[in-house]
């Protein structure tokens, strides 16, 4: 059933009992429903982060440790410490919840998260029409209207689905890296990463298990990106192991 937290700025689905003791923290543009089969029967909560679902957009185009700022004060109200999953952008906000609480979250679970540039990745840039409209636009010699029409003809297909705000939200979290989140961390880190993940390659999960100071990795044959949806009994093995390590 659906729930209103911090006053109707946030919406998630609770699963078992209360107090909840796994927070589920989805991808970008996705909902709690893809942790439905990872957590049944678990006392666990999953959200709608803002500006997907039934959860209201942010005021501002914030990053990941605004994300988590706003996720804080629910951490607090838990009985426990929690073990926090996070797939794909709910993953990168879960490093963020982790490293500036770490006495409220007992561990995470990460799967498809772009925590680091893969190694040897590319660096490509936009298309050189789209930067040179940028570049006009930021000058005044090309109007929004025309900037529009290469955002949508240019940009990804999470970019022109958006809103403004959530554009401004994208703009930043795809620049992001958490090098620094990562080295903070000092729970224990479960990564569960699809091997056919061609989002966030296996390589990212391999780079960040030696940054993390504890953690482990665990590669699925044949899952991909949406790891949570195509393979949920690894994921809630993962969480089930952290539940077991708290008693």
């Amino acid at each position: 059933m659906l729930k209103a937290f911090s006053d109707g700025r946030l919406f998630g689905a609770s699963h078992g009992v209360a107090p909840a003791s796994v927070l589920g923290l989805p991808g970008w543009a996705r909902t709690h429903r893809d942790f439905d089969a990872a957590f049944e029967g678990l006392d666990a909560i999953a959200f709608d982060l803002p500006g997907f679902g039934a959860s209201p957009e942010p005021p501002k185009g914030w990053g990941a440790a605004e994300y988590a700022e706003a996720l804080t004060p629910l951490l607090e109200e838990l009985a426990r410490p929690a073990v926090v999953v996070g797939h794909s952008f709910g993953g990168r906000v879960a490093v963020n919840l982790a490293a500036r609480s770490p006495g409220r979250v007992a561990a995470l679970v990460l799967t498809g998260v772009p925590l680091l540039r893969p190694p040897g990745g590319s660096s490509a840039k936009p298309a050189l029409a789209y930067r040179a409209g940028r570049a006009l636009h930021r000058r005044g010699l090309l109007g929004d209207k025309a900037m529009e029409g290469l955002r949508r003809r240019h940009g990804s297909p999470d970019y022109r689905a958006a809103t403004r705000v959530m554009r401004q939200v994208l703009v930043r979290v795809v620049n992001e890296t958490y090098e620094e989140q990562l080295a903070a961390v000092t729970c224990p880190t479960d990564l569960v990463w699809g091997d056919d993940d061609a989002e966030v390659p296996v390589a990212v999960a391999e780079a960040a298990c030696r940054v993390l100071a504890k953690s482990t990795l665990t590669v699925v044959p044949g899952a991909g990106h949406l790891l949570p949806l195509t393979a949920p009994a690894e994921l809630r093995a993962a969480v089930e192991r952290n539940l077991r390590s708290r008693l």
